[in-house]
C-alpha cells in the first residue's frame, strides 16, 4: 500500500462526512443560500492567497528540482489563476470586499503556513495534499449526482471537475508518495498526522461558510 494509499483511508470517515454536510448537499442541488456562498468565496479567496505562499514556500524547501517547480506552479496557479475566479464569482453575487480572514479560515491558513515553514518538508506537503484531493474527490462526486443544469454554481463545481485541477492533484499524490518513500517510518507518521489535521481543517471550512461563523468581538 502506498503512502497516499493509507493516508485516504485513515481520512474516509472525515471525508464521508463531508458529503452529507448541508453546505455541500445544497450545493449540489443549487439550493444554497447565496449568502452562505457568498461567505465562503470571500473566504475562500483570503485561503487562497495563503495557500499559494504556503506552496511556494514547499517548492523553495523541496530538495527534487521536480517538485520544486511542481510546487511553485501550485503556487502560481492558486494566487493567479483561481483568483481569477472569486473575482468573476464576486461580481456573479454581489460581493464587494472579501473582508479578513474569519476563525476556521485564520486557523486552517497560519496552520499550512506554520507546517510550510517549521516542519520537514515531507510533512508540509501532506498538509497541504487535502486542498487538492478532497476539493477533486468531492467536485466529482457534485458533478455526478447534480440533479439541475442550471445550478447557479455550475461554474464551480466545473472547476473542480475538470481535467486540470485533475492533473494537479495526481502530482500532488505522487509528490507526496515520492518523498514518503524516501523517509523513515516515524516521518511517514507524522506526514499521515498532517493530512488528517487539514482534511479536518477542510471539513470545518464548509461548516463554518454554511454557519456563518465570524469573530464575536
Amino acid at each position: 500500500m502506498t503512502w497516499s494509499e493509507h493516508a485516504w483511508a485513515a481520512i474516509e470517515p472525515i471525508y464521508e462526512s463531508i458529503l452529507r454536510m448541508p453546505f455541500i448537499t445544497e450545493l449540489q442541488n443549487g439550493t444554497l443560500p447565496i449568502e452562505k456562498f457568498r461567505f465562503y468565496m470571500a473566504q475562500d479567496a483570503s485561503y487562497l492567497e495563503h495557500f499559494g505562499r504556503a506552496l511556494a514556500l514547499i517548492g523553495a524547501r523541496a530538495s527534487g528540482l521536480e517538485d520544486t517547480l511542481t510546487f511553485m506552479r501550485f503556487g502560481e496557479n492558486a494566487i493567479v489563476v483561481e483568483k481569477a475566479l472569486h473575482e468573476s464569482y464576486f461580481s456573479d453575487f454581489g460581493v464587494t470586499d472579501r473582508g479578513v480572514p474569519e476563525p476556521v479560515c485564520h486557523h486552517y491558513i497560519h496552520y499550512l503556513k506554520s507546517t510550510a515553514a517549521l516542519d520537514p518538508v515531507e510533512v508540509a506537503m501532506a498538509a497541504v495534499l487535502p486542498c487538492f484531493w478532497i476539493y477533486k474527490r468531492v467536485g466529482d462526486h457534485i458533478y455526478a449526482n447534480q440533479r439541475t443544469l442550471d445550478n447557479p454554481y455550475r461554474r464551480w463545481i466545473d472547476t473542480y471537475a475538470g481535467d486540470e485541477f485533475a492533473t494537479a492533484v495526481r502530482q500532488a499524490i505522487e509528490a507526496c508518495d515520492r518523498v514518503s518513500a524516501l523517509v523513515s517510518p516515524d516521518r511517514q507518521a507524522q506526514m499521515t498526522e498532517a493530512f488528517i489535521t487539514a482534511s479536518r481543517l477542510e471539513h470545518r471550512f464548509w461548516d463554518a461558510a454554511y454557519r456563518l461563523i465570524r469573530w464575536q468581538l
